[in-house]
């Protein structure tokens, strides 16, 4: 899948998410730069894992800290 439609179909989904409208870089966070809590992780990634169906496993959210790392996970699992 290409990054770009992933990167455009993500920044779709985290417009309800994003309640400070932080600019999105690959290196905007989502703890720190977005501030989401755990309920509204669970909720952004069941709204990715339902629009590009797949599974994001607990593991791999750990290691997913910024945008950026998000867009190439999507785009990793959406290939398989």
């Amino acid at each position: 899948m290409v990054r770009e439609d992933v990167d455009s179909r993500i920044r779709t989904l985290i417009e309800p998410f994003n309640k400070k409208n932080v600019e999105l870089a690959d290196a905007t966070t989502f703890a720190g730069d977005l501030e989401f809590d755990s309920l509204t992780v669970m909720d952004f990634v069941a709204a990715i894992e339902d629009e590009f169906d797949i599974i994001i496993s607990m593991n791999q959210q750990a290691e997913i800290e910024s945008y950026g790392d998000l867009v190439d996970a999507v785009c990793e699992l959406a290939k398989d």
